[in-house]
C-alpha cells in the first residue's frame, strides 16, 4: 500500500510549501551553518540556484510562449504593472526610512518589487475565477523571462550598494548562474522535455528542495552575522503593514488600470493577478546572487508577502467565481495558447 503525504487541513491559509518555508528559517535559526559547514552549504546553494534555473528553461515551451504573443496587449500590461508600477512604488517606501522601516528592511522591500510575477498560483486563481488560464500561463512566463535580465538590472540601478553594487564579478555571476543555465535548459529541452513531464511531481519536490536550501543558507548566514538583532517586533509588524499597503495598491490598480483600458473580464482576472504578485521561487535564487552575504534580511519581505498575496488572492478568486458573466463580454479568447495550461513549472510559485 502506497502511504500519502499528510496535508494539512482546508481551513489552514497555508500550504505545505509555506510550512516547510517557517521551519527552515527555524532550523537556520537554531542550526546555522559555521565554518567548513557553512562552504559546504554555501557551494551546495549556488548550484540549487543553478539548478532551479536549468529546470526553468527546460520546462518553458518556446512554442507556446511564441503563440502567447498575439496577446501582446495583455502581456504589456503585466510586465508594467511588475516591472515599473511595483519598482515606483518600491522606490516610494524610502519614504519610511527611518521611522516606520530599516535602510536593510526597505532594500529588501524594493527588491521585492523588482521580482518577477508568478506562474502557478497565477494560474490556480485565474482558473478559480474563471478568467484566462492560457493567458495567464503566457503572462507568468514572459514575466519569469523578462525577470531574469530586468530583475538583476534594475537591483542595480535601485539599489546600488544595498545590493552589493553593481560590477563586472557580480555580473558574471548572474549570467553563470542564472542565464547560462536557463538557456541551457532551452536547448536542451527537446531531449529532457518528455522525462521532465513524466517525472513532474518528483522533480517539484526537487525544486523545492532547492529553494529550502537557499532559505537555510541564506537566513544561516545571516545569524551567524548577527543580523536578525536588527529586526525588532514593533518593525516587522511595520513591515507586514507596508506590504499590506503595496498589496492592496497593486489589486486596485491591475483591475481598475485593465478596465480603463479595455480588457474584457477574463483578462482583467489575469492582469490583476499575474500583475500583482511576486515569484518566491525566482527571487529567492536570485536574492542569494545579487545580495550574497546580506541576503537574509533582504528575502524576509519577499517571504511575508508570498504568504500574503497566497491568502488575499484566494480570497478574491472565490468571490470572482461567483460574479455574474457579463452580456457580450470578451472572453479573453484574443491570442490564447490552446492546451498551453499544461505546462507549468510546479516551483514557479
Amino acid at each position: 500500500m502506497t502511504r500519502r503525504i499528510p496535508r494539512p487541513p482546508s481551513w489552514l491559509p497555508v500550504d505545505v510549501h509555506v510550512l516547510s518555508l517557517a521551519a527552515t528559517v527555524v532550523l537556520a535559526s537554531l542550526l546555522p551553518a559555521r565554518g567548513a559547514a557553512a562552504d559546504v552549504t554555501g557551494g551546495a546553494s549556488t548550484g540549487a540556484v543553478s539548478l532551479l534555473f536549468f529546470l526553468y528553461g527546460a520546462r518553458l515551451s518556446t512554442a507556446e510562449t511564441l503563440d502567447g504573443l498575439k496577446h501582446w496587449r495583455l502581456h504589456l500590461t503585466v510586465l508594467a504593472c511588475t516591472f515599473a508600477v511595483f519598482p515606483l512604488l518600491g522606490l516610494a517606501s524610502g519614504g519610511l526610512v527611518p521611522y516606520v522601516l530599516t535602510p536593510e528592511l526597505q532594500a529588501g522591500f524594493l527588491f521585492l518589487c523588482l521580482v518577477p510575477s508568478t506562474i502557478q498560483s497565477s494560474i490556480a486563481f485565474t482558473s478559480i475565477a474563471r478568467g484566462n488560464v492560457p493567458a495567464a500561463l503566457c503572462a507568468g512566463s514572459f514575466s519569469s523571462l523578462a525577470g531574469i535580465l530586468l530583475t538583476p538590472l534594475l537591483a542595480a540601478l535601485l539599489l546600488g550598494s544595498a545590493g552589493g553594487g553593481f560590477s563586472a564579478d557580480s555580473l558574471l555571476r548572474i549570467v553563470l548562474q542564472l542565464l547560462v543555465p536557463f538557456l541551457a535548459g532551452q536547448l536542451s529541452r527537446r531531449w529532457v522535455g518528455g522525462f521532465l513531464t513524466r517525472h513532474r511531481k518528483v522533480l517539484g519536490l526537487v525544486d523545492r528542495g532547492s529553494i529550502l536550501l537557499v532559505v537555510y543558507t541564506a537566513f544561516g548566514e545571516g545569524m551567524v552575522a548577527g543580523v536578525w538583532h536588527q529586526v525588532t517586533p514593533v518593525r516587522l509588524g511595520a513591515l507586514l503593514a507596508a506590504e499590506a499597503v503595496l498589496l492592496a495598491l497593486m489589486l486596485t490598480l491591475s483591475w481598475y488600470g485593465a478596465r480603463r483600458l479595455g480588457f474584457g473580464r477574463a483578462d482583467r482576472i489575469v492582469i490583476q493577478f499575474a500583475g500583482s504578485k511576486k515569484s518566491l521561487a525566482a527571487g529567492l535564487p536570485m536574492a542569494s546572487v545579487i545580495f550574497g552575504a546580506h541576503a537574509s534580511l533582504a528575502v524576509l519581505p519577499l517571504m511575508l508577502f508570498h504568504q500574503m498575496q497566497l491568502m488575499v488572492c484566494a480570497v478574491i478568486a472565490a468571490r470572482r467565481s461567483r460574479d455574474p458573466e457579463p452580456p457580450g463580454d470578451p472572453a479573453g479568447s484574443e491570442g490564447s495558447a490552446p492546451g498551453a495550461a499544461t505546462a507549468v513549472p510546479a516551483a514557479m510559485t
